[in-house]
């Protein structure tokens, strides 16, 4: 779980090479008030914060032996800066989550973004209740649609989409097993969906 000696171009490589949406490299902090750094890689590019892989490091860490200096809370060093991680339950029925980190971006996305993000999901612009910033680290821009079939019924145009990192989400009907159907479509990082998103989810 030291990935020190590694370059920042052979984390990249190994990255591109394990062709998962995020691969992640533990180090040893550079803040004194964190338990360990992470460095979070798309097959793309370099994230300053992502969910899954915070939850999965973190779990990583422990299981390598890692002890925090909070028995309840470890503080993981990442390009958001610290992120912290509960911990409850023993070892063997652990649960970990984090708070999320603040969002660096808000407010609704300018015109020609909208039209971008829109035309890229094949929708009229009246489908799209909102579209908003959501910038916890990735860069996420949120689309609320109607529903939840709407969402699950997308065919993007990964080319239309290219620099976006969108997310979609609509509600299920009152009852149902889950509230919302979410979707997260990042072409640009080697990913053209992202099959479970935690960033996008905490934004």
């Amino acid at each position: 779980h030291d990935a020190r000696g590694l370059s920042d171009a052979e984390m990249a490589d190994f990255a591109r090479w394990t062709n998962l949406s995020e691969t992640t490299f533990l180090l040893p902090p550079d803040d004194a008030g964190a338990d360990y750094k992470v460095r979070i890689f798309t097959p793309a590019q370099e994230l300053p914060f992502a969910g899954h892989p915070t939850l999965g490091s973190c779990h990583a860490w422990l299981a390598a032996g890692g002890v925090p200096r909070d028995p309840g809370v470890v503080v993981q060093q990442c390009g958001v800066g610290r992120v912290r991680v509960r911990r409850e339950g023993e070892r063997a029925n652990q649960r970990l989550a984090f708070a999320a980190p603040a969002l660096r971006r808000t407010g609704t996305v300018e015109p020609t973004l909208r039209a971008q993000a829109v035309a890229s999901l094949g929708l009229r612009d009246e489908q799209v209740l909102r579209l908003e910033w959501i910038d916890n680290g990735p860069g996420w821009m949120a689309a609320l649609l109607a529903d939840a079939a709407t969402v699950l019924a997308l065919k993007p145009d990964f080319a239309a989409m290219r620099g976006l990192k969108l997310g979609v989400v609509g509600p299920h009907p009152t009852g149902s097993e889950c509230q919302f159907e979410v979707r997260a479509f990042v072409p640009g990082l080697g990913v053209p969906e992202d099959p479970v998103t935690g960033s996008l989810n905490a934004g």
